[in-house]
Order: structure tokens, then sequence, then C-alpha cells
């Protein structure tokens, strides 16, 4: 064996220029496979990160008949004495805030704005003195100020108030439904814009004060939902069943406790749809590398044919001979795997720091993701170690056949070979 390794390093040495090439194009796969994870990696985690504790919070607790009508945010389905279960859950160490989620229209005028119009949004109501509990909004303001209880005002994103051309201190007008389904309008003042890192709350969603909006859609006290923060690597589901065992220990069996995975199937639905079309482009990738180290595996063996021959000729097992030649693509593999791993990690920490600015396509689009504009790439060690091993086994694997061909010629006919 010694010997075998010692010829299949030799004739790596002796035919430098094909070894340079075809280990290039290893390199250059998993140098790009290792990248494309990464990127893809680093979105999914940011944009989870960005849906918990913007959006959904790690748990919510609402009415089992809210939950089920949820799409339409029916404001007749909710919790009547949220204290009591906030109280109940802040005994467990969680973190809890109540809000009221509603729909309706914000209607603008000509002067301060550009036109008369009207936008359908989504209003949350929030504790201004206790929501930055779960959800981080106050660390977002971008200009103006922090809601505070009592006052006729609201934060808008800022995506959305570039769209309509508002700033701090214009008016708008709300129209939405009370609790008992009679319209109702809102006069209310811009006191602060937002720019949040999710971009379904920075494009389409406005916070006013919730005893501001308890009182004119006749709330009674009652919430929609009730949401809770844990650690990111928390057992949400556990977590949720824990609390709805306290729940009916209590009495209380009308409500439910939801995951924020339970509240985001859509995007997660959408986020395994993109990383299955991604590992296609991914193997595509691989293969692509593949047909190159084949093509040059089968020139460099078809051309060797005679040394073939002679090495027969001399008494070399075809055993022998295939495991050199397999030795020798393996070598290729390894000198491509360790370019490819040193090319693909210097990409991944480069960007992991500077990140890559997808902004104009995240404003103008809605591509699923949860991010606003830059995405970093993460370090997933694990596939750094799968490409550099799959780097080596496939360059073996893709040697066996031309080699196995090679060898079912006759000594003669070798020899003859020019």
């Amino acid at each position: 064996m010694r010997f075998l390794i010692s010829l299949a390093w030799k004739n790596l040495s002796r035919y430098r220029k094909r070894t340079i090439i075809t280990a290039s194009a290893i390199a250059v796969g998993i140098g790009i496979y290792i990248f494309f994870d990464a990127w893809l990696l680093g979105a999914e985690l940011d944009s989870e990160r960005n849906l918990i504790w913007y959006e959904t919070s790690s748990i919510r607790i609402m009415d089992s008949q809210y939950w089920e009508e949820q799409e339409r945010l029916p404001l007749d389905r909710v919790v009547e004495n949220p204290e009591v279960v906030i109280k109940m859950v802040e005994e467990m160490n969680i973190p809890a805030v109540p809000r009221i989620r509603f729909g309706g229209e914000v209607i603008f005028y000509k002067d301060p704005y550009e036109q008369d119009g009207g936008v359908p949004v989504q209003f949350i109501a929030i504790d201004p003195e206790r929501d930055d509990r779960v959800f981080p909004m106050k660390q977002t303001l971008e200009s103006g100020k922090y809601l505070k209880s009592g006052k006729m005002e609201i934060m808008i994103g800022s995506w959305f108030a570039e769209d309509i051309g508002a700033e701090v201190g214009y008016p708008l007008t709300i129209v939405t439904r009370t609790r008992d389904g009679f319209f109702q309008t809102i006069d209310v003042e811009i006191a602060g814009i937002i720019n949040c890192p999710n971009p379904m709350i920075n494009n389409g969603t406005i916070f006013i004060p919730m005893d501001v909006a308890n009182n004119y859609l006749q709330m009674e006290g009652g919430v929609t939902e009730m949401d809770m923060s844990l650690p990111l690597q928390a057992d949400v589901e556990k977590t949720a069943q824990h609390i709805e065992e306290r729940l009916e220990e209590k009495g209380i069996n009308n409500l439910v406790a939801k995951t924020w995975k339970d509240l985001a199937q859509d995007y997660l639905a959408i986020a395994v749809q993109k990383r299955a079309g991604s590992n296609i482009m991914l193997l595509l990738v691989f293969i692509i590398a593949a047909v190159g180290v084949s093509n040059t595996m089968l020139m460099a063996i078809y051309e060797r044919v005679r040394e073939l021959g002679m090495m027969r000729a001399l008494g070399m097992k075809d055993s022998q001979i295939r495991i050199a030649f397999i030795l020798e693509a393996g070598g290729i593999g390894f000198i491509g795997s360790v370019a490819g791993t040193i090319f693909g990690s210097l990409i991944v920490y480069l960007f992991s720091t500077l990140g890559i600015d997808y902004s104009w396509i995240f404003k103008n689009m809605n591509v699923g993701y949860r991010l606003t504009g830059v995405m970093y790439t993460v370090w997933n060690p694990e596939v750094v170690i799968t490409a550099f091993i799959v780097g080596i086994v496939i360059s073996m694997l893709i040697a066996y056949i031309p080699t196995r061909r090679a060898l079912k010629m006759q000594i003669t006919d070798c020899l003859r070979n020019e």
C-alpha cells in the first residue's frame, strides 16, 4: 500500500497542471456550496429571530375561537381578564404583555400629504409601559418619540411612511369597527417612525396605545392576545403545553397557548421550499464540478493506457492499478477540498461581517424572509466537514469507472495504444 500511495503522489506531481486544474474545479464547487449554505442558514436564523422578536413572540395565548378565526381579526373573541392570565404566566418567570390586534384603514388627506388616499393596514394596540418586556420595538425607533398611554398618537414603519409621504407630526384618520361591529373613526397624529428589521411590521403595521384602543373599540378591558418572551433556544412546545395545563387547573378552558411555529406556519412552509430549491441548486454546482473531475480523470487514464499496460506487464495486479488511480484521484480531491474549504470559509467570514445588502429587493417584493435588507452568513462547521469529505469521496468514485474500463483492454492492446 505504501508503494501505491507513493506512486499516486508522484503522478500528482508529474501531471501538475492537470492536478491544479482539476483540484480548482473541486475547490470552486466546494467553496460555493459552503458559502450558499452559510448564506441561507444566516437568512433563516435572522428571519426566525425577527419573526419572534417583532411579530409573533415566543408563545401567544388567545381565545380558542379567535385562533380558529384569526385571519379576520375578530374583536368579539377576546380574553376578558388578561391580567389574571398574565399574573399566572409571570409566576412561571415568563414575561408577558397584552395586545389588541385589529384591522382597518388609514385615511390621509392632501396637505400635508401629496394627495388624498387610504390604505388597509393592521393595527396593534400596545401597553407602552410594558410592551418592551417582550417586543424590543422601542429600540427600532428611527425618529420622533415612543408611544405614551392616553395620547392620540401612533407609530408607523419607515417603509409605510415613505410610501404615503408621512412624517412625524402628520395627522391620520383610522377607520375600523368596534367590538360590537359598529364603524368607528379615530383621529391620531404620528408620534414616531420605526425602522424594524421585520418587513411585515415595517411595511404595514400601525401601533396605538392600549387605553386609546380599548376606549374607541369598546373592548371593556378585553384583549385579543397575550404574548410571551422565551430564550430563542427554549423548548416552546413544552412550555406552551405547560401553560395550557396551568390554565386548565385554574378552570380557564377557553384559552389556548400557541407557539411561534404555530403562528408562522406559512413562513415555515416557504422556508422549507426555499431550502429545498437551494439544495437543488447546490447539487447542480456539485454535479458540474463532478463532471469536470470525471472528464479530467477520463482523459488522464486514457492518455496513460500504455503506462497502464506496462504496469500490468510488469506483474501489477488489476486491483493494485485500480487502487493507484483511485488514490491519485483522492489526492486531487483532497487538494481541491482543502482549497475549497479555505476559499469558502474566507467568503463566509467576510460576509458574516459585511453582509449582503438586498434592501432593494425586500422593500419592493415579499420574498418570504423576515429581513429588511442586509443578510449575513453564519458559520456551519458540519457542512464544511461534509463538503470536505464529499469532495474527496466523489473524486475517488468518479475515477473508478474509467479505470475499470481501461483495465478490460488486453495488455498487448494497451502497449500498442498511441
